[in-house]
């Protein structure tokens, strides 16, 4: 693990993890990096500056308002004069900041300020590991970017306490530092992908529309895992409420037919991955003006028509994809309607998953999956949607071995 002339902006929290910073300073030095330490006023109450200078060999900025360090917009400087940003410990405190873009210390001024990769070392009683404001700060700062290593489980410092909290080990973060700074090559470098996410609504009148459960998670999600592997990813996404992923071109739409007009446009695209749950009807003729009710008289029918297969469109298309993967949200008879559902479509694989209201599926934040190809079925355990999407991008790579 070389990191020869590699320059490391190490920011130290305050934390009784802070002690592994010195050795962690020592393991990136003896790899060749440059060492130039940013130290919390809270870190200073638990290492001090002289030895954190000793071992890095480099001046040790502290202060925002450092008249000698800020004649030059110092804070700047620091955070641009560096490969990456490397914070170890980060206490939730920090990383709250860092959430929410405050700058009130040299630390967060830096944080804020750098335009290069940040890596974070979480450590802290594993109560506020868990702690919902923290869990929201790290979906945040993830989706911002901003990469982690850790927290590990163990005993903490405190007597008695145990959980998942602790820092990384110096040498699992070396690892991560040059993981990051020498990237191996990306598997989908070079292909193009376009994924559907969310659902569909179809308007009734200008007040209501029907739609489907979803919250588009699930596919966001892969539009992102697709995208970290190197796929110049197309999302396109109907309404929903969560943030659009980083590094994906997002197409915003309503309805099916607005949905397979962007699809269509994206063409040609070497890897399709249709996770949307389009709306199967749609009004056939919507009203202009809210429907009112009338006392003593039934609702008015509602003329439906089918909407557009977008799937089967493009598991038939012309210019059909090299790998086009659909999914299957079922209630019952998962494989059997998983596998009809890929010989009907065209399609190389069908992600199926039983989305009954008790599984929690629709809306949460886990997923089971099992994947439906021409040769048989491979049934994954529980998984966040998140990991779903890592293995799915995975297994999509593995379709590309020259990629």
């Amino acid at each position: 693990m070389d990191l020869s002339g590699k320059r490391i902006l190490l920011i130290i929290a305050g934390g009784i993890a802070a002690y592994k910073s010195l050795d962690l300073i020592r393991r990136l030095r003896e790899r060749g990096a440059q060492v130039r330490p940013v130290m919390t006023a809270a870190a200073q109450e638990f290492i001090t500056p002289l030895a954190v200078g000793a071992l890095s060999a480099s001046h040790v900025y502290t202060d925002l308002f450092s008249r000698e360090d800020e004649q030059d917009v110092g804070h700047i400087r620091l955070a641009r004069d560096c490969d990456l940003v490397l914070v170890a410990p980060a206490t939730a405190d920090l990383m709250a900041k860092m959430a929410h873009g405050l700058a009130n210390d040299l630390a967060s001024a830096v944080l804020l300020a750098t335009d290069r990769p940040v890596l974070v070392a979480p450590a802290m009683n594993p109560k506020m590991w868990e702690a919902p404001p923290t869990k929201r700060n790290v979906e945040t700062l993830k989706r911002d970017g901003i990469h982690f290593i850790g927290p590990a489980r163990g005993e903490m410092a405190e007597s008695g306490e145990a959980g998942t909290g602790r820092m990384s080990e110096p040498l699992e973060i070396v690892a991560a530092v040059v993981a990051l700074l020498q990237p191996q090559l990306k598997p989908l470098a070079g292909k193009k992908a376009i994924v559907t996410s969310g659902p569909t609504h179809e308007p009734i009148d200008p007040v209501r529309y029907i739609a489907n459960r979803s919250s588009g998670k699930q596919g966001h999600a892969i539009a992102a895992a697709l995208a970290k592997l190197g796929a110049k990813v197309t999302l396109v996404s109907g309404p929903v409420t969560i943030p659009d992923p980083a590094g994906v071109a997002v197409t915003h739409v309503e309805t099916a037919a607005e949905m397979l007009s962007a699809v269509e446009a994206a063409l040609p695209v070497d890897i399709a991955v249709m996770v949307a749950a389009v709306a199967d009807w749609r009004v056939a003729s919507s009203a202009n003006q809210k429907i009112k009710k009338q006392p003593g008289e039934a609702p008015p029918p509602l003329q439906l028509a089918e909407n557009p297969d977008i799937l089967k469109t493009v598991g038939h298309h012309v210019r059909r994809p090299g790998l086009v993967i659909g999914f299957a949200a079922e209630t019952q008879n998962v494989e059997a309607n998983g596998r009809k559902k890929l010989e009907a479509k065209g399609a190389d694989l069908i992600v199926a998953n039983d989305v009954s209201p008790e599984t929690g599926i629709m809306g949460g934040d886990r997923n089971r999956v099992k994947l439906i190809l021409p040769e048989g079925i491979i049934e994954w355990p529980s998984l966040a949607k998140d990991e779903v999407a890592e293995g799915l991008a995975q297994w999509v790579a593995d379709q590309f071995p020259s990629a």
